[in-house]
């Protein structure tokens, strides 16, 4: 089966002559390498996920992201799935990662593998999901960019729930607030033991420095997707010029408030406010409630940047013209522009998978 070389490009309509077009290609390890997951995760077929089913899962993933470009996508390469235990449990994960991942627990993937999905099924499917996720806000993004979303007056978008249990599931001590502190990451499903990678396999590990840890490991059990899936990061955080990397750090601790992920907005609000010197924004950010306003006490510029990075953080994604407007008022270029959406998008990815395949813990 083929797919077009440059699929978000197609389903935004992105003129080759734009500047849209120009910041893609200057962003092109991030262009590539989103496109990259997309053609590993359909372009494998093994009996732990096959084929058929995670076009049709992608399918109606994308539907319930209000992408109707990218569910026309997969749809027309969907063939029918009976209906049974296993594709039930798998739609039943689905809808959780994509409208409430916070709400997962190691139950979800308990009935997964008792419907009969492989450790490897589980993390490809976790990864499906929130791959769709990633996609689905970045084509919302890209056709924001374009001007083909209609205008209006977006909601204000406000802080999640977070986990409360003071425990983990191995009986750890479990944060209950945000914060900037290192924080340790146990797996509900057993990440695979570094002996059983070929060499070549641990070569790729130890390049991007995932050996010792269990998160990516974990996701190892289908290693070229994390390879692609890497890369992409890289490509949307580790480059010069742009949004400046603090803002793109900030954008991936907005989603995580947004999503209530604890762990991924300790790395990144460490992080941003390490870069950007503002440690009191960072923590007033870290400090909102659940159904407060993301954007209080900060200064214009960063208010606008999280306004966008919110608004496509929620689901389905909804940002507006006038939060574009806005940015370019504070400066904003269309490069710096896609380098938020595509930070912000990218955590759509991160959280559902740090949400639903574990959980934090406390170090110390």
């Amino acid at each position: 089966m083929t797919y077009p070389t440059d699929l978000l490009a197609e389903l935004a309509d992105i003129d080759p002559a734009s500047e849209l077009a120009s910041a893609r290609a200057t962003r092109d390890a991030a262009t590539r390498h989103a496109q990259g997951s997309h053609d590993v995760l359909f372009g494998q077929d093994d009996d732990d996920f096959p084929l058929s089913e995670r076009i049709a899962l992608a399918a109606k993933v994308a539907e319930w992201h209000g992408q109707p470009a990218l569910h026309s996508h997969y749809a027309h390469h969907a063939q029918p799935v009976s209906a049974s235990p296993r594709s039930e449990a798998a739609q039943a994960f689905a809808h959780l990662l994509t409208f409430e991942p916070v709400a997962a627990t190691p139950d979800a993937i308990g009935r997964l593998r008792e419907a009969g999905w492989s450790e490897r099924g589980v993390v490809t499917l976790a990864q499906l999901v929130a791959f769709v996720s990633f996609q689905s806000r970045l084509l919302a993004g890209l056709r924001l960019l374009q001007g083909n979303n209609a205008d209006g007056r977006a909601p204000e978008v406000t802080a999640g729930r977070w986990h409360t249990a003071p425990q983990t599931a191995e009986g750890k001590t479990a944060p209950v607030r945000f914060t900037r502190e290192e924080l340790g990451w146990e797996p509900w499903l057993a990440a695979k033991p570094l002996a059983a990678f070929s060499t070549d396999e641990q070569a790729t590990l130890a390049r991007f420095g995932h050996t010792d840890s269990d998160y990516f490991r974990l996701l190892g059990r289908n290693l070229p997707l994390l390879e692609q899936r890497t890369l992409t990061d890289k490509g949307i955080f580790y480059t010069t010029g742009g949004l400046p990397r603090a803002e793109r750090e900030l954008a991936a601790t907005v989603a995580s408030k947004v999503n209530g992920c604890i762990y991924c907005a300790s790395v990144h609000a460490r992080k941003a406010g390490q870069l950007s010197k503002n440690e009191t924004a960072i923590e007033n950010l870290l400090n909102v409630q659940p159904g407060a306003s993301l954007s209080q006490h900060q200064s214009p510029r960063w208010a606008a940047v999280i306004a966008l990075a919110a608004s496509l953080s929620v689901t389905p994604p909804a940002p507006t013209q006038k939060q574009v407007s806005d940015l370019r008022a504070e400066g904003l270029e269309t490069l710096d522009l896609l380098d938020l959406i595509q930070s912000a998008a990218f955590f759509a990815w991160a959280n559902r998978l740090m949400l639903t395949l574990g959980e934090p813990f406390e170090r110390g």
